[in-house]
């Protein structure tokens, strides 16, 4: 299995200085600042790129789950809100929000519903996020 890779750099004081990331691959980048990780600025932040994360694998994880019991999806659609707030003084992550729709063909509810709990205690992502108090799933058919 490869080992995937990215870097960031940060520029000046923590209010009025501004970083970049970068993936390994060269897939994608882009600033970041104070602003946007903690007062709603327009960009991007290290927990939007988490929550981007956790959704990708999730659909993966669901989708492979869902082939292994012979249930293959045709669409799996998951999309992720991770919350940072001060605790104790100090930044955390407080909670995840994963919300995935899907297409399964004879699949009823309460199958999808066991296949995305699964899926949420199996994905890599999932397992390294563990240290967040609140992960929270709505799993719906479409």
């Amino acid at each position: 299995m490869p080992t995937s890779r990215a870097s960031a750099v940060w520029e000046g004081k923590l209010k009025d200085g501004r970083g970049s990331f970068k993936a390994g691959s060269g897939a994608f980048s882009g600033p970041y600042t104070f602003a946007t990780r903690f007062e709603g600025a327009k960009g991007t932040n290290p927990e939007e790129l988490i929550a981007a994360a956790h959704a990708a694998c999730f659909s993966m994880a669901l989708s492979a789950g869902l082939e292994k019991a012979g249930r293959p999806a045709t669409r799996v659609e998951t999309s992720a809100a991770c919350t940072i707030d001060t605790v104790d003084g100090a930044p955390k992550i407080t909670k995840m929000e994963l919300t995935v729709r899907g297409r399964v063909p004879g699949l009823d509810q309460a199958a999808f519903q066991k296949a995305a709990d699964e899926a949420k205690r199996g994905c890599p992502v999932s397992k390294a996020l563990t240290g967040i108090p609140q992960i929270t799933l709505d799993a719906k058919l479409e």
